[in-house]
């Protein structure tokens, strides 16, 4: 379950970004700069993924149900999947309006974009010093990485004003905006990859399912373990469940408890969900039907 203290820290983040998103678009606009334009985007879109992940954490909290046995822990991979498709949409606009700019460049006010991109570097560190002090969850630590990307594209639009001051080199703000774009295509390419991947339940990207399953065999007074299903409930839930055949099923309690124990402490699966099947059974041969 999600601790208050990482909904309270991934809130206050979402309220400094999304505000300052605001402001560094309202800059853009006004002073023409692409690179302000697109860096505002980047944290639109990190405030988008802060909120969903906020959302989240409050939905993860809320207890199973009739309706919902397993609970709403799966609602931040519904919010990191809409948070990703989101930003690829933003990704799309920013190229096509800087390679617009690159083919008719525009005049954009260097100093404007210099001290705004200067303060959004600046909240940028506090939001990171937010998340960083917060609850180690999956949702901040992802929050986290995207803040990370916003502190480059400050300082990318920082680079941008100084040049275009010192210079009047208007073409440099196009140019870094596309550098922003791949930051964005990057994060959001694997975040779309990740919460797909896990929305069609397959095995989480950091584990093995044959290395669990060696693991699980390993047991002492268990003969194999066959139909084997690892998945994810959440972003910090995940389940397994299998059939396991052992020698003695009288001491099944003992093996259910020391199976249990080794995909925790080694993999940090804990809704674990066996099956006991006697050896005698698989080893039987297959039933013959008498011929008539």
């Amino acid at each position: 379950m999600t601790e208050p203290r990482s909904l309270g820290s991934l809130s206050l983040a979402l309220a400094l970004t999304l505000g300052y998103a605001a402001i560094e678009a309202a800059a853009g606009f006004w002073s023409g700069s692409l690179t302000l334009l697109a860096d505002a985007g980047h944290m639109a879109s990190d405030a988008a993924s802060l909120g969903l992940a906020a959302f989240a954490a409050w939905a993860a909290r809320r207890p199973p149900s009739a309706r919902h046995s397993y609970g709403f822990g799966r609602a931040e991979i519904v919010a990191a999947f809409v948070n990703a498709a989101f930003m690829l949409v933003i990704l799309v606009w920013i190229t096509v309006a800087a390679v617009q700019r690159l083919l008719e460049p525009q005049a954009v006010k260097g100093e404007t974009v210099f001290a705004v991109a200067l303060i959004g570097l600046l909240l940028n560190v506090a939001v990171a010093l937010i998340l960083a002090r917060g609850e180690k969850t999956m949702n901040t630590r992802g929050a986290l990485l995207h803040v990370m990307g916003d502190l480059l594209g400050s300082v990318a639009a920082l680079v941008s004003g100084a040049v275009i001051s010192f210079t009047g080199w208007f073409a440099i703000d196009p140019l870094l905006s596309l550098f922003i774009c791949a930051l964005i295509l990057v994060s959001s390419l694997r975040l779309l990859r990740e919460a797909l991947h896990a929305l069609m339940e397959g095995t989480p990207l950091h584990l093995a399912l044959d290395e669990i399953g060696k693991a699980m065999a390993a047991v002492e007074g268990v003969r194999s373990v066959h139909d084997l299903h690892v998945w994810s409930l959440s972003s910090e839930r995940i389940a397994l469940s299998a059939h396991v055949v052992i020698d003695d099923m009288a001491a099944w309690e003992r093996v259910f408890c020391a199976l249990a124990q080794t995909v925790d402490q080694r993999y940090g699966i804990r809704h674990v969900t066996l099956q006991p099947e006697p050896s005698a059974r698989i080893m039987q041969p297959p039933a013959v039907e008498p011929q008539k």
